[in-house]
């Protein structure tokens, strides 16, 4: 079984957090690449930048954000094949999502790791 992790690109960077992707369309405010100590950024895998600046991080919008979201995700094209590429390094190693936004309940990242786990479970 695969180990996907959430976390704040601001947070500590920790031995077990494996691969680290940085999940987040625009590089995140008042960090550095070197502290943010990525394994690669996977930008094409986050919400489209219309649905990213609809959303606004508002949580009264979360749902539908999220519906309109896993839409995107289960579409083929790029987001679909990073979210396949995020798969399979998770196959080989622990994976840690990393994300900028403050909020941790209603953000991408969230709907990101339920979607990619519902996938390899399926």
């Amino acid at each position: 079984m695969a180990n996907i992790f959430l976390k704040r690109v601001y947070d500590p960077y920790d031995e077990g957090d494996g691969c680290r992707i940085l999940v987040d369309r625009l590089w995140p405010r008042g960090i550095s690449k070197e502290n943010a100590r990525l394994t690669f950024w996977l930008k094409e895998v986050a919400p489209s930048p219309d649905l990213r600046k609809w959303f606004c991080h508002k949580p009264e919008l979360f749902q539908e954000f999220r519906e309109c979201y896993l839409e995107e995700l289960r579409t083929e094209g790029p987001q679909s094949e990073a979210a396949q590429q995020i798969i399979d390094i998770a196959s080989k190693e622990p994976v840690t999502l990393l994300y900028g936004a403050k909020d941790p309940v209603y953000n991408h990242a969230i709907v990101l790791q339920e979607e990619l786990m519902n996938q390899i479970k399926n």
